[in-house]
């Protein structure tokens, strides 16, 4: 560095250049950066009359300075830095700061949080906030305790499991806000997520919309997550997903239209089996099922087929498809007939038990409206009342 002597100043004081000797303040590039942080803090304080405040609804750079304020204040090395710049007692604790601990940090994070980097950045950079803030939203989803009358839903999880593997129901990219909804099915953290009650929504102070939700999950838990919260989560897990509800639309016209390709055949059929259990439910007692060939070629050999209970049979009933996933439907027809499957076991020719699934205990007239019902869409709305021997809505917990 080039050093000017007595009379090079007065040189240049001739010239009306003024030399200013550069004071030497001994400080490191961290304790720089840690006085310009804290200033933020009490410019924050001059502009808002307070201390900075944790909170899901708080500014994103207040909600920064309340967490570096809390770690100022629990570092006692850092008082006597930035003591004689401390006019309004911050450092004391004059006040409530954040309410989240800092433990939820990593060293990284803290150290960005405290405007001290290894690579120095701008205090206000977003990089780092947006971790700490996903961080808070994750283990709030995670925060789960036992759900006691999980009872009540596991029968529902079971029934999605069955809809997903049968196709019945899909899953979806999660879009927005909007699907969030009481009765609807996500996939968050590898786990299966029921909203079960959508709370009263409230306005918060940065008027944005938002809600108290109760989520079951799969395995057993739930969680009071903020409706925000579960949004945030299901952004940000790449494999959080939307499951759509059971629809059927339109699977099949009663008329061939034409150029609709022909699809197949759903079948009804009585059994003249002379099994005690099947004599005594003859005329309720029906296997459906669902078939791309001709009817009587696959009946042909009933008696030898334990599938058809080893006894020849009569076809009640058949309706024809037109351009439609059989097995998608076959499997949307048992489910809805499953609470009056048969539960029977007989032996095969060789001797080996079978247990058949494809018979329940339903009266034609309740088939025939499925059937219909199944045309118009609104199918997915039922299920079979064995009791009342009809289709009923379905209910949800």
């Amino acid at each position: 560095m080039t050093r000017f002597t007595d009379d090079d100043d007065a040189l240049l004081k001739e010239l009306g250049v003024e030399v200013v000797t550069k004071k030497e303040t001994g400080r490191t590039p961290h304790e720089e950066r840690t006085i310009a942080g804290f200033k933020e803090i009490q410019h924050f304080v001059e502009q808002h009359g307070r201390v900075p405040h944790h909170g899901e609804d708080r500014d994103i750079f207040e909600r920064l300075y309340a967490v570096r304020l809390n770690r100022l204040r629990e570092l006692a090395d850092y008082h006597a830095l930035l003591g004689p710049l401390d006019n309004g007692g911050l450092l004391r604790g004059a006040g409530p700061v954040a309410a989240a601990t800092v433990d939820e940090l990593d060293d990284d994070q803290l150290l960005a949080e405290l405007g001290v980097d290894a690579a120095p950045t701008e205090i206000t950079e977003l990089r780092h906030v947006r971790s700490a803030a996903d961080k808070r939203a994750a283990e709030e989803i995670a925060n789960r305790k036992k759900c006691e009358d999980f009872d009540r839903f596991k029968p529902l999880f079971v029934q999605v499991r069955h809809d997903l593997d049968a196709e019945i129901r899909q899953t979806r990219p999660f879009q927005t806000m909007a699907e969030i909804k009481e009765g609807e099915f996500f996939i968050v953290g590898g786990q299966i997520a029921y909203v079960a009650e959508l709370g009263k929504e409230f306005t918060t102070e940065y008027d944005r919309r938002d809600s108290r939700l109760r989520v079951i999950y799969d395995n057993g838990t739930e969680s009071d997550v903020l409706l925000r919260s579960l949004q945030r989560a299901l952004h940000r897990d790449g494999a959080g997903r939307r499951i759509t509800d059971p629809v059927a639309g339109p699977l099949f016209a009663g008329e061939n239209a034409e150029g609709d390709l022909a699809s197949g055949t759903i079948y009804v059929l009585r059994s003249r089996s002379d099994h005690p259990v099947v004599a005594a439910h003859r005329d309720v007692l029906h296997k459906i099922g669902v078939t791309g060939g001709n009817v009587d070629q696959r009946i042909a050999n009933a008696k030898l087929d334990p599938t058809f209970l080893m006894a020849d049979v009569e076809i009640v009933a058949t309706y024809e498809l037109y351009n439609i996933n059989r097995a998608r439907l076959e499997n949307l027809i048992h489910r809805i007939f499953d609470p009056a499957r048969l539960n029977i076991e007989i032996k095969d020719r060789f001797g080996n038990p079978v247990i058949p699934r494809e018979w329940f205990l339903v009266p034609l007239f309740v088939i025939n409206e499925a059937v219909d019902r199944i045309k118009d869409g609104s199918v997915t709305e039922y299920t079979y009342d064995p009791n009342a021997a009809a289709l009923v809505r379905a209910k949800r917990a």
